[in-house]
């Protein structure tokens, strides 16, 4: 299924090398953090779907507004990942969770569960490397998004803090 799902955002994304490397790498970090933090298997599975769609939202955005900031992928997101999770046969648990999760990505604050969690940290992760955001900025990420131990290692590990 999660392959199934990469080679739809893949296609979604066509064209878009930017996009696609982002989300590989943020299912990439995000299927290791929870890993390492010994999740069930359920909850990895939607952890990591949700990481492969967490994003999109942005292409609807974009068309739609011009723009693509975190709330209109919040707002856009969770129905073209609740598509592209049900063709690839998902169970209906896991999509509701995993659009919940997409309609929070970008919501810091009042985090409901490790696998929204593990998404945040696995996507910040990224963000950092890829905005080249300057030592204080991760800092300040290190100190008020990380919250898991693996997280927090990976963090500490990449960037040297």
């Amino acid at each position: 299924m999660l392959n199934k799902l990469k080679n739809e955002m893949i296609d979604y994304f066509t064209g878009d090398p930017k996009r696609i490397q982002h989300f590989l790498k943020v299912h990439e970090l995000a299927a290791l953090i929870a890993a390492n933090e010994n999740l069930d298997e359920k909850t990895r599975l939607t952890v990591e779907a949700a990481a492969v769609v967490h994003d999109v939202g942005i292409k609807i955005s974009e068309k739609l507004y011009g723009t693509c900031t975190g709330k209109q992928q919040e707002q856009m997101g969770p129905p073209m990942a609740k598509r592209m999770l049900a063709e690839c046969g998902f169970p209906l648990d896991v999509i509701e969770r995993v659009c919940y999760l997409v309609g929070h990505h970008h919501t810091y604050e009042n985090i409901d569960g490790v696998d929204l969690q593990i998404l945040i940290e696995a996507d910040f992760l990224v963000n950092l490397y890829e905005d080249n955001v300057s030592r204080d900025g991760i800092l300040n990420a290190y100190n008020g998004i990380f919250k898991t131990e693996s997280g927090r290692l990976l963090c500490r590990q990449m960037f040297r803090i």
